[in-house]
């Protein structure tokens, strides 16, 4: 038996020993109470700094991916506020295409810049395909203004419908899409149709060239012919663009003219 190896004087005292113990248990606890010699205290010392440093990286790993969580959860709920912010400001304003006061320009600009800072996709020409398909213009800083306006016979009887982007990543080619509406003694609609050919220039950044452009119906048509370099010089895509930002839903832009487009994602596919 283990009590055999055991001298008397190293035998606690009963107090020591719990009464619940069986005799095997009162033989482990006698055991283990024998001296430590200076080389058996530095292994349990290294062997108890070992557990608690793994424990301290354990604990420290798992603080830091609930920190990173929760950091990541409140980035995502901070761009949806924003996202909805920019939608609160630009309701009732028709995309800014007719012009909107200052103070609400700079109101969405400010939100804008928020969102820039707080872009998920940094590099987005890296990911083309976030970029590809049916966008729609929801605000625009180009504006129709003044005469402009009053030539394209937008002040009485022609009407903006949606403004949408098509983007074929695969070819290169972007196709944007302006819908009217005409009204009169026959009421109809059509559409100017912009093409573009673009290329990636950055990680943010890419070229676009104008490639051609048309306007159906023939009525349409017939009614811009006069005004149409005017209509194109509003519209012309030349030049590049830098995507600022952009998710699942949303795409900010900003071009060489200095002109900030805001785009929602389409479920149109085939505008």
């Amino acid at each position: 038996m283990a009590l055999k190896l055991i001298y008397p004087h190293q035998i606690p005292s009963a107090s020591h020993v719990p009464t619940s113990y069986s005799s095997s248990s009162i033989s482990t606890t006698i055991l283990t109470t024998r001296p430590l010699s200076s080389s058996n205290k530095r292994r349990s010392s290294n062997s108890f700094t070992i557990q608690a440093t793994a424990a301290g990286e354990e604990e420290t790993s798992s603080n830091s991916k609930q920190a990173s969580a929760l950091i990541g959860k409140e980035y995502s709920l901070t761009i949806t506020r924003l996202k909805s912010d920019i939608y609160n400001t630009l309701q009732g304003i028709n995309r800014g295409i007719f012009g909107i006061p200052s103070e609400k320009k700079s109101e969405i600009e400010d939100i804008v810049k928020l969102l820039e800072s707080l872009n998920p996709n940094p590099h987005p020409t890296l990911h083309l395909n976030k970029l590809g398909g049916c966008w729609k213009l929801i605000y625009s800083t180009i504006t129709i203004l003044g005469s402009k306006r009053t030539k394209l016979g937008l002040r009485d009887f022609i009407t903006l419908g949606d403004f949408l982007q098509v983007i074929d990543v695969a070819k290169g080619k972007a196709v944007n899409v302006i819908k009217f509406n005409v009204r009169g003694l026959n009421l109809f609609s059509g559409e100017l149709i912009v093409e573009a050919s673009f290329n990636v220039t950055s990680k943010t950044r890419v070229d676009i060239h104008y490639s051609n452009s048309t306007i159906v119906p023939d009525q349409l048509m017939n009614m811009f012919r006069k005004n149409y370099d005017v209509l194109l010089g509003i519209f012309n895509p030349d030049g590049w663009l830098e995507i600022t930002f952009v998710d699942d839903t949303l795409r900010i832009g900003r071009d060489n003219k200095g002109n900030i487009f805001i785009l929602e994602r389409s479920k149109e596919t085939n505008p």
